[in-house]
């Protein structure tokens, strides 16, 4: 029997999206108060291709996938939110805006740091070399984390994201999708994003750390090639603390990962919960005919 699908979203502009296993759902508030709702069916390459599903390489199609997606729902929902024509992106578009979000990533977290840590080979050996490597990764994670929750803007998206936890957390208790339901559980959840970011950069540390790299270009390129190993390792890693979060074991495992969580979500009123409910139960109601 296979395993039930874990449903889960991101948060977006004035709304939530919610993701099943063949549609998607995104519920945003407009100006007027009133929740617009779109429903869209996801074409995954997997569907095509089914070697993809294997573990590590679905990891790496599911990374990128949702940043095709994430660029086309943040999109739409800047749209409604604030009540603009309905734009929608080109292919063209989308390949651009997730080449720049790559290109910036890679920036911050693999050449700064891999750099820094290269011009430290006259005081330390290769090994600490490695460990402050991935130490200054993980401050630069901490800092731009910080940095963009100051924007108000951008605690509005945590408080959205907040409310998408908490409906998923009702969901999976079995209860009724209401907001007294939805309310009482916690904005923290082990297959967030954010805790997917923290196991890959403390994965880097183990890594990386028995490499050998003589120049910076080598150092950076090692970076670079064992990313999609890294970004697959992280993907099974939350697909299996999810399933096993209730063992004690595991939460010890998973905790630092949900206080990290306290800095990428805040705490939603009922307005935010109910349009995180919208777009569950439209993905639901989806999925169910399908």
């Amino acid at each position: 029997m296979p395993e039930p699908f874990q449903y889960g979203g991101q948060a977006v502009i004035e709304g939530v999206m919610m993701r099943g296993p063949k549609e998607m759902a995104v519920a945003v508030r407009k100006q007027a108060g009133d929740i617009v709702i779109d429903t869209k069916p996801i074409n995954s390459l997997a569907q095509k291709y089914p070697f993809l599903k294997w573990p590590l390489l679905r990891g790496v199609l599911a990374l990128f996938e949702a940043m095709v997606i994430g660029v086309k729902v943040l999109t739409y929902s800047a749209n409604m939110a604030f009540d603009e024509e309905e734009e929608t992106l080109s292919g063209r578009e989308i390949a651009f805006t997730v080449f720049l979000a790559v290109g910036l990533a890679v920036l911050l977290f693999v050449i700064i740091p891999a750099a820094a840590a290269f011009f430290l080979k006259a005081y330390v050996n290769t090994f600490w070399q490695n460990i402050l490597e991935g130490v200054l990764r993980i401050a630069i994670f901490l800092g731009y984390v910080l940095a963009i929750g100051r924007m108000s803007d951008v605690q509005r998206v945590f408080q959205y994201h907040g409310a998408e936890h908490k409906v998923i957390h009702a969901y999976e208790a079995g209860e009724k999708l209401t907001v007294d339901n939805a309310r009482k559980y916690t904005t923290l959840h082990p297959r967030c994003g954010t805790s997917f970011m923290l196991f890959v950069l403390v994965l880097t540390i183990f890594l990386f750390s028995f490499l050998h790299t003589p120049d910076i270009l080598s150092r950076i390129a090692s970076r670079l090639l064992l990313l999609p190993v890294v970004a697959g390792l992280g993907y099974e890693f939350i697909k299996w603390s999810g399933k096993y979060a209730c063992r004690s074991w595991v939460k010890a495992i998973i905790a630092p990962g949900l206080w990290l969580q306290k800095l990428t979500t805040r705490e939603p009123d009922d307005s935010q919960l109910e349009v995180a409910i919208c777009a569950l139960e439209a993905v639901l109601a989806r999925d169910s005919t399908c």
